[in-house]
């Protein structure tokens, strides 16, 4: 069988584009010497004015066009993107027998305490029939962190309804005793924050990032106000992230992620990211209040014009390895074939592996496979990978 890899999307901006007013100026006098000569004056005017319109009118009529089209590939992209992630994996109807499912694995007994927050992942878009990444990423969390609530905050959940829809995920994912899946009230969770005025400007929601942008925004007013663990919904967790405290990740040469961000609840560095994204918006440059947000704000924190594996003033940033084995340039290797003593040495060093699902969404995933995410999906959340062989054998069957 071959799937699709989706998810919500990744990672990944400014001062919202002021409507222009300009007026014609317009005086009122009382005395008829003044009057008469506006009365004399009008007239060229008016007819001056076609001609300048004339003159520019190839321009303008390119500019507007320009932005039209513009607009409308933009909003023809997200709308694109936004269905690709509710296809292929994330449409799969059907209930999830616990019985089924791989026994919870209890905690060790060196294993950290619960005390340092929970684990989240938001979905900022409308969707509420995820798939298997979403599912492997929770369910590898949940067991890696048995003793920690591991909190879904998506936005498509009706606030204040107990049920939740009836998909296989939230039927596998309620196996779990530490996860709980909860409705994601954004005005709650920007009130008290500089974001507050940001999230509430009208027309907001128009701008051509803006479900990345609001993943961004969630992020790090998460960290700021309840502090403990946040990870996108494409990432396989391999083993306990709570000894990452104040930390994330080094994506590529000089540049951080907040893909995965850990830190404790109030921390000036948080602080400092969310003054930095009112102050510096940008909602027209990909990544300005994602990974280029952070990227700025620590080079200020140490300060330092690179940045590189370090400790500074309590914040780490970390090895790309630890959380960004498989750089987003080479996100194919995910869909190769790797032997077993492959995968250990590439995992060595890796507290988690960040799927890079904007990228790959589109391909597909043969199971079974030694692929990589394939032999991930097995071992780090082999609840989901039982529902996607059991969904691999149904769709081979051949039509009665």
């Amino acid at each position: 069988m071959s799937v699709n890899t989706s998810r919500d999307g990744d990672h990944f901006p400014g001062q919202p584009v002021p409507m222009l007013d300009n007026p014609v100026p317009t005086a009122v006098s009382g005395e008829q010497a003044l009057a008469g000569e506006m009365m004399l004056r009008m007239p060229n005017s008016l007819l001056k004015l076609p001609r300048v319109l004339l003159s520019h009118k190839h321009r303008a009529l390119f500019i507007l066009t320009l932005m039209l089209v513009s607009f409308a590939y933009l909003t023809l992209y997200w709308r694109i993107a936004e269905d690709s992630y509710g296809s292929g994996l994330y449409n799969l109807p059907g209930e999830f027998n616990c019985a089924h499912s791989v026994p919870f694995s209890l905690p060790n007994a060196g294993e950290p305490s619960p005390s340092r927050g929970n684990v989240f992942f938001v979905e900022t878009s409308e969707r509420t029939n995820p798939g298997y990444l979403f599912s492997c990423s929770v369910e590898s969390a949940a067991r890696t962190h048995p003793r920690t609530s591991v909190v879904v905050l998506m936005k498509g959940l009706a606030k204040g309804n107990a049920s939740l829809p009836k998909h296989w995920v939230f039927s596998l994912l309620s196996c779990f005793p530490n996860v709980e899946i909860r409705p994601l009230d954004l005005p709650e969770l920007f009130s008290g924050t500089p974001l507050k005025k940001w999230y509430l400007w009208p027309l907001r929601r128009w701008e051509p990032y803006f479900l990345p942008v609001l993943s961004d925004a969630c992020r790090i007013v998460l960290m700021w106000k309840f502090g403990g663990i946040y990870l996108d919904t494409d990432f396989i967790v391999l083993r306990n992230l709570q000894n990452l405290t104040n930390s994330l990740g080094i994506q590529s040469e000089d540049e951080l992620n907040g893909a995965f961000l850990s830190f404790k609840p109030k921390h000036r560095f948080m602080a400092l990211c969310m003054k930095d994204f009112v102050k510096n918006y940008n909602a027209w440059i990909w990544g300005h209040q994602g990974p280029h947000l952070l990227t700025r704000v620590f080079k200020k924190w140490c300060p330092i014009r690179t940045i590189q594996s370090m400790s500074c003033k309590g914040v780490r940033a970390l090895d790309p390895e630890a959380v960004y084995p498989i750089p987003w340039q080479d996100w194919k290797k995910l869909f190769e074939a790797i032997s077993a003593s492959e995968l250990h040495k590439l995992l060595k060093n890796t507290y988690a592996v960040h799927i890079w699902n904007q990228m790959n969404h589109r391909t597909r995933l043969e199971i079974p496979s030694q692929a990589l995410l394939a032999q991930l999906y097995s071992q780090f959340c082999p609840a989901t990978y039982a529902k996607m062989k059991q969904d691999s054998q149904e769709r081979s069957r051949p039509a009665m």
